[in-house]
């Protein structure tokens, strides 16, 4: 692990020696680089959240990095699962789960028979809370960031912070070599904190802020930034496709945040609000200020990630005025947060990412009403099925150990212990489950590891297989089916509407302009690895996307 002591920023009052000035030159950023890269990622974000409300957006916000900078307009990612931890991990590594390891939010670990979170680290201590919550780490991340390579590039002169209301969306980002990475703790404490991989104590600007009760103010009560009535790129405010707070008889507006706290994990209900965006950027645009990021020739990284996005959406769902009134406001927050860039760093030395960890799809219930096809998987009817066929067929109980991010594991002991073949029983469950109402499609394990898919859902699985750490059946369920409740939504398949996320570049570096040419999510940390002249990720798979570069 590179430590911040060992990739410190060296900065010192003292004339440099001639061997000491010609090394330092020899890492700075050329003069026209940038001195600041900030990466933003927009949790649950689908691409057409930038149209639908584009008339809506001010001028500062994402229209600012629209219309002045390059819209990536076709960017998809090339995986599933389309979850927050794997979608962050590519963003910053260029690559797909298959090489980076992280194959979900969680997964099952068939060595140690439990299911893991990806960023739990028992070997972590918690730093600026007792909380359980703060041992943390990117430990299973197989790959290094484009953080990390500019940490490296750089001697560990750069600064690099991570920062989101989740944990893995500050600590994904971050990498192994970062300064810090920062996220909130709710229930009664609302600060923000980090762990003992990072840095053993909080800076005291990170102290100060959280003495200061910095959520306190955002317990308020939630209306619509409009009136009601012009929010008409979105459903009613009453309907049945929307949960409502623990407390709240309706999902509707207005929210009294201060009455509601108690009974929804106190200053936790500020994450599925507008709010816990706004308190995220409080705090990013006191780090550019306290931490003097972007202040001098040798280039920083801040990556930023708007996690309320996804409480909301998945709460409230798509077509919702809870999502649509969210994004108006994390429009005012991007805007703060580009001005803050402008005063601290000055406009033209610094450039912006913006792009998303994956999409959403719309209330199945809500689909079905409008006579698409959509509707909901019962798993654990589908687990009970399955199983008694293979017990009908191998004469053996309980061969599927776990189920999990639409994968199977079999009991690798029951089939060692009885000599059964493991790929007869793959074949005969993807068989089987491909007969299953609601299965698109299934693959099996040595079909993902021997073989060689180049396009479509097949390509996809196996670009988010890992030989360790996947399963030994892998199913697709059909498009608009999901294993969910019936209001809200969520995210995770193949299909389009989890994989289109926008992609905006702005800034120095950058051209203006927009392109419908095809992109990957795994071409950004390439692109970006460009412009700041350094080395791509260890296994970075994409390919910068030269068009957006000067």
């Amino acid at each position: 692990m590179l430590t911040s002591c060992s990739l410190s920023r060296k900065l010192t009052d003292q004339e440099p020696t001639e061997l000491e000035s010609t090394n330092y030159k020899a890492i700075e950023t050329p003069p026209e680089g940038p001195r600041l890269v900030v990466g933003i990622v927009v949790d649950q974000m689908r691409y057409d959240y930038l149209t639908r409300f584009y008339s809506r957006y001010g001028n500062g916000g994402f229209k600012r990095l629209m219309n002045e900078g390059f819209n990536v307009t076709n960017n998809h990612y090339n995986y599933v699962p389309t979850y927050t931890a794997p979608g962050h991990a590519s963003i910053y590594t260029g690559t797909v789960p298959a090489d980076h390891g992280i194959i979900g939010n969680n997964w099952y670990d068939k060595f140690i028979d439990r299911t893991i979170y990806n960023a739990d680290d028992e070997s972590a201590s918690p730093v600026g809370t007792t909380s359980d919550e703060g041992k943390m780490s990117p430990s299973r991340m197989l790959s290094s960031t484009v953080t990390d390579e500019l940490k490296l590039f750089t001697q560990g002169r750069s600064k690099v912070i991570g920062i989101s209301i989740k944990d893995r969306g500050a600590i994904l980002p971050a990498g192994h070599a970062a300064d810090a990475a920062y996220w909130f703790r709710g229930g009664d404490e609302g600060t923000f904190i980090t762990s003992s991989f990072y840095r053993n104590q909080l800076p005291d600007w990170v102290a100060s802020f959280n003495a200061s009760q910095p959520a306190e103010k955002y317990l308020t009560t939630w209306q619509t930034l409009y009136p009601l009535e012009s929010y008409t790129a979105s459903g009613p405010d009453l309907n049945p496709y929307e949960g409502s707070p623990r407390g709240k008889e309706t999902a509707t507006f207005p929210y009294d945040l201060k009455s509601l706290a108690s009974k929804n994990g106190g200053y936790n209900l500020i994450k599925a609000t507008p709010y816990g965006n706004s308190i995220v950027a409080d705090f990013a645009i006191e780090a550019i200020d306290k931490e003097n990021m972007g202040t001098d020739s040798i280039p920083d990284f801040l990556a930023i990630s708007f996690s309320s996005t996804d409480y909301v959406g998945h709460q409230y769902g798509v077509n919702s005025v809870e999502i649509e009134d969210t994004y108006l406001r994390l429009d005012q927050d991007i805007a703060r947060v580009l001005k803050a860039l402008d005063d601290k760093v000055g406009e033209g030395n610094y450039t912006v990412f913006l792009t998303a960890d994956h999409g959403a799809v719309n209330v199945p219930a809500y689909l079905q009403e409008q006579k698409f096809s959509a509707g909901y998987f019962d798993e654990r009817n589908f687990v009970k099925k399955m199983d008694s066929l293979l017990v009908s067929q191998f004469e053996i109980n309980g061969l599927i150990k776990n189920v999990s991010n639409d994968q199977v594991f079999f009991d690798q002991e029951l089939i060692r212990s009885n000599k059964l073949n493991s790929g007869e029983l793959q074949d005969f469950l993807a068989a089987e489950m491909r007969n299953y109402p609601g299965v698109d499609k299934a693959f099996t394990r040595d079909a993902m590891v021997s073989g060689s898919f180049t396009t479509g859902m097949a390509a996809m699985i196996q670009n988010g297989f890992h030989h360790q750490r996947s399963g030994d059946v892998i199913f697709i369920l059909d498009p608009g089916v999901i294993v969910y409740s019936r209001t809200g939504s969520t995210h995770g398949s193949a299909q389009s509407y989890d994989t289109h996320v926008p992609l905006l570049f702005y800034g120095n570096g950058i051209k203006k302009g927009e392109s419908a040419e095809r992109t990957s999510i795994t071409d950004i940390a390439p692109t970006i690895s460009t412009l700041l002249k350094i080395s791509f990720p260890n296994s970075a798979t994409g390919n910068p996307i030269t068009k957006v570069l000067k």
